[in-house]
């Protein structure tokens, strides 16, 4: 499964580096993270880790394979 997952403002690398599995790109005020997630737990450990960190994640979806 892929997914990107669009949060808002602009990560720095540092932040990004924070989620190695995935690519990111920067556009219109929002970071979109996009890459393969393994499983469901895999998913959720993503979303923790954007909260912990503080991020606001403003759209979560599976992109099509």
């Amino acid at each position: 499964m892929r997914y990107e997952i669009r949060v808002e403002g602009h990560l720095s690398e540092t932040l990004a580096k924070a989620f190695p599995e995935l690519g990111h790109v920067v556009m219109s005020g929002q970071t979109v993270l996009f890459g393969p997630v393994v499983d469901e737990a895999h998913l959720y450990g993503l979303l923790a880790r954007c909260q912990s960190l503080g991020l606001r994640v403003l759209e979560m979806r599976q992109l099509p394979e």
